[in-house]
């Protein structure tokens, strides 16, 4: 069986990096890959540090075709839905994060991969996220409510054993800036409205008062009447007056997440997610993320 990278279900992690790199001028795939699997030893923690990391779609298949998905794509363009509302495409060759139970530790690891990295990588975005109230986001709601049970978890968001790309899970990675002010202007029923659910206690809307355009009603895909669910490791990110969401969601295919933003957009019917009215995309991009044995394959015996 396929083993997936550990840190993608280490819940718990209060201090997180995201750090997105593209490869520097006359690097080719091979040894580009071979140098950030070498960052640790896929197989362990480094010192109670998790590290979680992604590749283009495109870049990974040209070097394991047999351990990528089929027909796997990057977020290569932007994607516009009704009003001219977009979501911008900010696609780059590799994807780490690195959680641990403080930002010290975590930073150390951070700065230390960069280091390393160097000579064939090109640091384009950092960011950090941080743990609010426990398993809130900053509207104030619960995030994850959703989540698969984490002993289900790896089984429902990684690639099936008979499938190329096994034990690996393929990441939306976004970066959503809050509009707190206007957000908290909205009494707490008109909140819930927009969600799709209780604020208290984070119960879903009945079905016969759920709106059409609330978070719930347009997050939510299902196929033959089956939900079709997605793991959620969303964190906050920022400061009091920048603040908002990183949104980190793994699946093990990606057209859930393709019809999930599609829908939130208003692009397969018009209406859009009535959150998006709060809330402004700044990033987007998709990674594979590789099972503990395909980064493997690529590691120094020295790794």
């Amino acid at each position: 069986m396929a083993i997936p990278q550990t840190g993608i279900f280490a819940l718990g992690d209060a201090a997180h990096i995201y750090l997105e790199f593209n490869r520097t001028a006359g690097t080719d795939a091979l040894p580009f890959v071979r140098e950030v699997v070498d960052i640790h030893e896929p197989r362990t923690t480094v010192g109670g540090v998790n590290i979680v990391i992604g590749f283009r779609p495109e870049l990974w298949r040209s070097v394991a075709p047999q351990e990528s998905p089929e027909q796997l794509t990057g977020f290569n363009a932007p994607l516009t839905g009704s009003d001219n509302y977009v979501m911008p495409a900010t696609q780059a060759d590799l994807w780490l994060w690195i959680a641990g139970a403080s930002y010290d530790v975590a930073f150390d690891v951070a700065r230390n991969a960069i280091a390393k990295l160097a000579r064939v990588a090109v640091l384009e975005r950092e960011l950090s996220g941080w743990s609010y109230r426990h398993s809130r986001d900053l509207t104030g709601f619960e995030d994850g409510t959703e989540n698969p049970a984490l002993i289900v978890a790896p089984h429902i968001v990684t690639i099936p054993d008979d499938a190329p790309g096994a034990g690996g899970s393929i990441l939306l990675y976004q970066q959503w800036r809050h509009a707190s002010a206007a957000w908290e202007a909205l009494p707490s029923e008109a909140q819930e409205r927009v969600i799709g659910r209780t604020k208290p206690d984070s119960i879903e809307l009945a079905e016969d008062v759920m709106p059409p355009d609330s978070h719930v009603s347009r997050t939510t895909v299902e196929e033959d009447g089956e939900e079709r669910k997605i793991f959620r490791r969303n964190t906050a990110y920022g400061s009091v007056s920048d603040h908002g969401t990183v949104f980190v969601g793994f699946s093990p295919d990606q057209d859930r997440l393709n019809r999930m933003l599609r829908r939130m957009a208003g692009t397969e019917d018009g209406m859009r997610d009535a959150l998006t009215r709060y809330t402004t995309p700044l990033t987007g991009a998709y990674y594979f993320i590789p099972s503990l044995q395909a980064l493997q394959l690529f590691a120094s015996e020295t790794a």
